[in-house]
């Protein structure tokens, strides 16, 4: 196991109290709406959601809720509706958080010297690009402030 996976093997015991966020996928059918539905639960960490078994990048986060009519001033407003509608009729509760569209991340490759995503190995130090034109920080201390935030201390 490389530091990477180390790190966040420690970061998953140590929010094993805190809430989950709910992920979702994408699903269309030609006989049903088009709807978002449950693909499992994950720390939400920023740029990355943890998982029991790996790490994801985050995308596309939004709250569930029942489809009303309106009239939007925009169109973007009426798409995020339609996406929060979506993940109702997907079954997820009203004002539940869903992460959608997320990318699996592999931290193998990153020990390995590659890159996954947000995550890279720098120096031999794990690191994360904590927005797409933020600079690489070192991940342990990226965790740390954010595990705090989860759990509240």
């Amino acid at each position: 196991m490389g530091p990477t996976e180390e790190l966040l093997r420690d970061a998953r015991a140590r929010l094993a109290a805190a809430p989950r966020e709910s992920l979702g996928r994408e699903r269309t059918s030609r006989w049903r709406a088009d709807r978002i539905v449950p693909a499992g639960a994950a720390w939400h960490l920023g740029v990355l959601l943890l998982t029991d078994e790996g790490v994801l990048s985050t995308a596309e986060i939004l709250r569930a809720a029942e489809p009303v009519r309106r009239g939007y001033t925009a169109e973007s407003a009426r798409a995020r509706a339609e996406r929060r509608a979506q993940a109702r009729r997907g079954g997820f509760a009203e004002g539940e958080v869903v992460h959608v569209g997320w990318q699996v991340l592999d931290a193998a490759a990153v020990d390995a010297g590659g890159v996954s995503g947000p995550l890279a190995l720098v120096e031999g130090v794990p690191s994360v690009r904590w927005s797409p034109g933020g600079l690489l920080v070192p991940l342990q201390g990226y965790l740390d402030e954010r595990i705090a935030l989860a759990i509240g201390t």
